[in-house]
């Protein structure tokens, strides 16, 4: 016999940006063990997205994976395109998909840089949240749901030295949280956002040293990097109507720092 949980099962599904690794894959999954049929968004690697997929069927879950760049409005609206067809209804989106880039001074940026990490990091979650916004929102017809934006504890310290420009545009994730929850608060929307800090991921290979996160132990007051999971965890109460009363918080995981 069919219990309530499993005629819930997958009626909605949540959209992770950047869902193939890191915070966006560890989301995934704990969406997925909620019973949320999952899309898996990846830029590059078709087969790291492939294998988050394969988890989450492996264990009786539903999902797929979707390509696309962000910082590309074509491809945004297409990804979108093909989770309307592919699954239920949406009910979530998790702005994860984000860049950081080797270490550098202000002196020595480029536009292109600046142009790259901004058009990821700030215009991708934009463009996603507004195809969100017309799915979800009950102005649109929509049932409501949730967003939620992945900001860093880079806004609040700067990032000196290292990447200036990655912590100015998480600032404006932050400011892009609080705006976007007040314009949907009566459209059945809630938007947050959550501010990790340093976690062992590999974003920090990526900028030009893997070992940062374990390095920087000393620097953390509980003395440890965060891991992905530990992050996924509070997106999903975020996403949950455990936390319908929640919409305009900006929340720390940062181990104290």
């Amino acid at each position: 016999m069919k219990t309530d949980e499993d005629a819930k099962k997958h009626r909605r599904s949540v959209l992770v940006t950047g869902g193939s690794r890191g915070i966006g894959a560890a989301t995934a999954l704990r969406c997925a063990a909620q019973g949320d049929a999952v899309a898996v968004n990846y830029t590059r690697d078709r087969a790291a997205a492939d294998a988050v997929v394969a988890r989450i069927r492996d264990g009786g879950g539903r999902a797929i994976a979707v390509q696309a760049d962000v910082a590309d409005e074509a491809q945004v609206v297409a990804m979108f395109e093909a989770v309307d067809r592919a699954l239920p209804p949406l009910r979530g989106l998790v702005n994860n998909a984000g860049m950081i880039d080797v270490a550098t001074r202000i002196d020595a940026i480029t536009v292109e840089r600046l142009n790259r990490m901004f058009a990821v990091n700030v215009t991708g979650s934009f463009v996603c949240a507004r195809e969100a916004i017309k799915r979800l929102s009950t102005r649109h017809g929509g049932e409501g749901g949730a967003i939620v934006n992945l900001s860093s504890a880079a806004a609040k310290i700067g990032a000196a030295s290292q990447y200036v420009d990655y912590a100015a545009a998480k600032g404006a994730i932050d400011v892009f949280t609080l705006g976007l929850a007040r314009e949907l608060a009566t459209e059945g929307i809630r938007v947050n956002a959550v501010r990790p800090g340093i976690i062992a991921t590999e974003i920090h290979a990526t900028g030009g040293d893997a070992d940062r996160a374990h390095k920087s132990a000393s620097i953390i007051p509980m003395q440890r990097p965060g891991e992905a999971d530990e992050i996924a965890q509070a997106i999903v109460w975020l996403l949950s109507d455990a936390a319908s009363y929640t919409t305009g918080a900006i929340l720390d995981v940062t181990g104290g720092r």
